[in-house]
């Protein structure tokens, strides 16, 4: 059965461009030797770590998203673990997030549907403020406090 997963992986920041490339090549035949086929393949460059990993402060992020079954994944890491320039991945299954944000948005237009629309109301006129000079004779009409 085939799924859908996210695999992110940082490579060292002093490896080369064309390594990197190299490496997702490797990783991308990989998948789909195993029967399975990369979606998207995201360079997202260089950037800090949160923590310092293998004596490295930044990396540069690949994001791949395959679709592909347990074995694949499995074979994925294990060469994702082996391999020198990885210092860190992560793999996350997205299958059933992507079925709940289906699901989720079908919700909601079935419920904009089912309501009224809105109708637009028109703006209701303010009254300008009162100036200082209209003001004025209200304060001077007020009786004096005697003093204690």
């Amino acid at each position: 059965m085939l799924r859908v997963y996210e695999v992110m992986f940082i490579v060292r920041p002093d490896a080369a461009e064309e390594d990197v490339d190299k490496l997702i090549a490797g990783f991308s035949e990989n998948v789909t030797k195993g029967g399975g086929l990369v979606k998207t393949v995201e360079k997202m460059g260089r950037r800090k770590l949160a923590y310092m990993v293998r004596k490295f402060n930044d990396g540069n992020y690949v994001l791949l998203t395959i679709e592909a079954n347990g074995a694949v994944v499995l074979e994925l890491e294990r060469r994702l673990r082996v391999t020198e320039p990885v210092i860190k991945f992560i793999t996350v299954r997205i299958d059933e997030e992507e079925k709940r944000l289906a699901k989720v948005k079908a919700l909601r237009g079935v419920r904009r549907s089912a309501t009224a629309p809105v109708q637009s109301v028109a703006p209701v006129p303010v009254a300008a403020p009162a100036t200082v000079a209209e003001a004025a004779p209200v304060a001077a009409a007020a009786e004096p406090v005697p003093a204690v």
